[in-house]
């Protein structure tokens, strides 16, 4: 699966060669997920099921980019083709879909006192800080 432009960060700097790792354990062939789990497709070849070319992507198990293991020990990892891990990410995109339709459903309003990437002050502002007010010149 392609990495999101707001999640690459989140990413180890070595998630090729992390990716590479897991998909040589599973000998190129997609390691079956809970929902097909004797799926054994093989990567470049053509899906028995589906008949699209077989991709092999490497599946957070618990959406989470930052915890990849350590080499020869990645069990949060696995090797699936297109089918199984999107079947398997299902249920997750549809709670960041919804999450993210109630957001833009809100309007530009957000909470007065969260501080944005993008707001105008220093980084370690919190409320409650002094907050200095000019007094309006008289015409």
């Amino acid at each position: 699966m392609p990495i999101r432009r707001e999640n690459r960060a989140r990413y180890p700097a070595d998630w090729k060669a992390i990716s590479l790792e897991v998909r040589q354990r599973a000998g190129r062939r997609c390691e079956g997920s809970p929902a097909y789990p004797d799926c054994r497709e093989i990567n470049g070849e053509e899906h028995t099921d589906t008949g699209s070319k077989v991709v092999l992507t490497v599946a957070h198990l618990d959406h989470t980019p930052e915890n990849v293991g350590v080499p020869g020990d990645r069990p949060n990892l696995k090797a699936w083709c297109q089918r199984c891990h999107l079947t398997y990410d299902a249920p997750h995109h549809a709670r960041t879909a919804a999450e993210t339709r109630r957001r833009a459903a809100a309007g530009p309003t957000r909470d007065l006192f969260e501080i944005q990437d993008t707001d105008p002050v220093k980084p370690d502002y919190r409320p409650g800080d002094e907050v200095v007010l000019f007094d309006a010149v008289a015409a």
